[in-house]
């Protein structure tokens, strides 16, 4: 069964085709990896699925219901969370005031000044916190100023924070981007205990990190020139000619 569905996705800028006719079908429950080189509409096709792009033809439907037109908010508010390139949070906070910020705006539907001064002292909404810490390995820095956390840790932070939205749909930029082997491996674990923890949860992962893709994708959609190359389990996806050639390196 598909939580996602991309039929016949199309996306012009000043007369360049950034996305032609792109066809993907993501199953529920499933990590899918969407690869290829840089200017092969990866990042166009991810904004059209949280609404910061609007396709000029085809169809981008969740759980069968459409997200063309959709604000972003909305989207958001639908199940999809989206892990961006670089870390979103707040760096004037520490790591508990993130993740509480969040689910502060969960809970009562907007923000207001000071708001986590306000659910601080809410048992129930703390422990929740501190258990999404748990879950993505921060607990013993919770109390710690965002901006001095390393890259990896940054990207952990962001990850409870979008984990307390209970997203069904979790789109990752680039999640490895810019670390060192170790973050990666941490990282590429990471992700496999939130997908064994939270069953419902589906991934779709822009990487190019081959080590990443293959570590965690069920399933994989090459693209090149704004189009769907190819689509296939991992297996047959390093043994496809066409791949090994444009993005394995050959034999």
């Amino acid at each position: 069964m598909s939580i996602l569905e991309i039929r016949n996705v199309s996306k012009r800028f000043s007369g360049l085709k950034a996305l032609d006719d792109v066809n993907i079908s993501v199953a529920q429950g499933s990590v899918h990896a969407i690869i290829g080189p840089n200017g092969a509409g990866k990042s166009t096709l991810l904004n059209c699925l949280v609404g910061k792009l609007v396709p000029d033809s085809g169809a981008v439907t969740f759980k069968e219901q459409s997200l063309l037109g959709v604000k972003a908010y909305r989207i958001n508010q639908m199940g999809v969370a989206r892990v961006f390139q670089t870390p979103e949070i707040f760096f004037d906070l520490t790591v508990l005031e993130n993740v509480l910020i969040p689910l502060f705006a969960k809970r009562d539907g907007s923000f207001r000044m000071h708001a986590y001064e306000t659910v601080e002292n809410e048992a129930q909404i703390v422990e929740e916190a501190e258990t999404l810490l748990r879950d993505v390995n921060m607990a013993d820095k919770r109390h710690m100023h965002s901006a001095s956390l390393s890259r990896g840790d940054k990207r952990r932070l962001e990850l409870a924070m979008c984990l307390s939205q209970r997203p069904e749909l979790l789109l990752l930029d680039e999640p490895t981007a810019g670390m060192a082997r170790a973050d990666t491996n941490n990282t590429i674990e990471l992700l496999r205990q939130i997908r064994d923890r939270r069953k419902n949860i589906t991934m779709v992962i822009i990487e190019h990190d081959m080590h990443v893709v293959f570590s965690l994708a069920d399933r994989i959609t090459v693209m090149a020139q704004g189009t769907a190359l190819v689509e296939d389990v991992p297996d047959k996806i390093k043994g496809h000619p066409k791949v090994q050639e444009a993005y394995l390196g050959g034999h």
